[in-house]
């Protein structure tokens, strides 16, 4: 089966080659094209506008430096998804909010009802919300799985845990979620 070139306008198609020659027209007009899409990655990943725009920065530079592996096979979208995916994951392991992110999230578990009924009506900005109050690595765990859509092995994989345990946070992230967003549409 061979891959199919996807990327999904000429002008996106144009902007890549321009990247490549290093046009800074090109680069700029990228940029207003995903910056807000990509900001909403790392605002997911680590819950503070001001960390996201760092990272936003950070990415952008890692896709300006990398743009030549992009093959053109596959999603555009998806190879830089996951550049900006991948920036976050780095940002958390150097500050350490990974390892300590388990204490208090176990006990606050342990504290959820386990029988909570599913939802027809939500909105995205409710989800959303709820997400960035999920403890750090439920939060990271369910943005990987439900969100960027990364099978459970190559989420043990980047995350250096076990797939039974990414396993068991996507599952203990949905817990919460459910009874967070249970608990906001009672009020």
């Amino acid at each position: 089966m061979s891959c199919i070139y996807t990327i999904e306008t000429m002008e996106e198609r144009q902007l890549i080659e321009g990247c490549r020659r290093g046009d800074s027209r090109a680069r700029r007009a990228l940029y207003e094209l995903h910056a807000s899409a990509m900001m909403s990655v790392c605002l997911r990943y680590v819950g503070n506008s001001d960390t996201a725009r760092d990272l936003l920065h950070d990415g952008f530079v890692k896709l300006f430096t990398k743009i030549h592996s992009y093959s053109g096979r596959g999603s555009f979208n998806g190879w830089m998804r996951r550049i900006f995916v991948t920036t976050a994951l780095e940002h958390l392991r150097r500050g350490r909010a990974w390892q300590r992110a388990l204490g208090a999230e176990e006990l606050e578990f342990q504290a959820l009802e386990s029988d909570v009924s599913p939802f027809e009506q939500l909105t995205a900005d409710d989800l959303f919300a709820s997400i960035a109050r999920l403890p750090t690595k439920y939060r990271i765990v369910f943005n990987m799985y439900a969100i960027e859509e990364y099978p459970h092995i190559e989420i043990a994989r980047e995350l250096g845990i076990s797939e039974n345990t990414v396993r068991s946070q996507y599952a203990r992230a949905r817990q919460m979620l459910q009874k967070m967003l249970k608990e906001s549409m009672n009020q």
